[in-house]
């Protein structure tokens, strides 16, 4: 097991996307679930405005485990485990393990979780860090994989009947193939946690 000192190094890639849209991070192995969500939003580029979970094969029951956020019903399916109660160390702790990540179960988004490497720190480094990465991440919001194609056909055929509608909707910023490691800033999990629960909105 690593110590809870050491740093986790992970390659994030969207499912279903071709040519791939991925990031690589580097998080402290004493993150919980909760805040390497929070990780793979930023350095993404989602804007986590709808649910989210993890899902995780158990080794102890042979099962998928599920962490994220628990519901208040979850009419007979098994319990999702609260992702700010989980360190990731429980099920991702030897490189080679995985977890997909699902975003928006409305457009379903499915990335890949996979631990690369577990490192030393830095003397003077700061984590998280995103270390890599190729391609933006798709808008909100923009109907999953095939609803993200689509968009992108739109915006490539300026005779399109929608093509300056959708040109308005992605903005003037947008380049689907433009990706700056550099420029990822990630967010306090705490204080993220305390916008989605304590503040009473609705941005988990």
């Amino acid at each position: 097991m690593p110590s809870k000192k050491q740093l986790l190094r992970f390659r994030i890639e969207l499912e279903e996307i071709e040519p791939s849209i991925w990031r690589e991070i580097v998080v402290p192995s004493s993150y919980s679930f909760w805040d390497l969500h929070v990780a793979v939003q930023d350095a993404m580029g989602w804007l986590d405005y709808h649910l989210h979970v993890f899902r995780i094969r158990d080794l102890k029951t042979d099962g998928v485990a599920e962490v994220g956020i628990p519901l208040t019903d979850d009419f007979g399916h098994q319990p999702v485990l609260a992702g700010w109660e989980v360190p990731v160390l429980s099920y991702l702790s030897e490189p080679g393990n995985s977890a997909e990540y699902e975003y928006d179960f409305g457009d379903g988004w499915s990335h890949q979780v996979l631990l690369q490497e577990i490192t030393d720190r830095e003397k003077g480094g700061k984590y998280p860090r995103c270390v890599g990465g190729e391609r933006a991440c798709p808008p909100e919001d923009c109907g999953g994989p095939w609803g993200y194609q689509t968009l992108l056909e739109i915006l490539n055929d300026p005779a399109h009947e929608q093509y300056e509608q959708m040109c308005e909707w992605v903005g003037d910023q947008f380049d689907p193939e433009q990706f700056d490691p550099g420029r990822v800033k990630f967010d306090n999990p705490k204080k993220r946690w305390r916008i989605a629960f304590e503040d009473g909105e609705d941005g988990a």
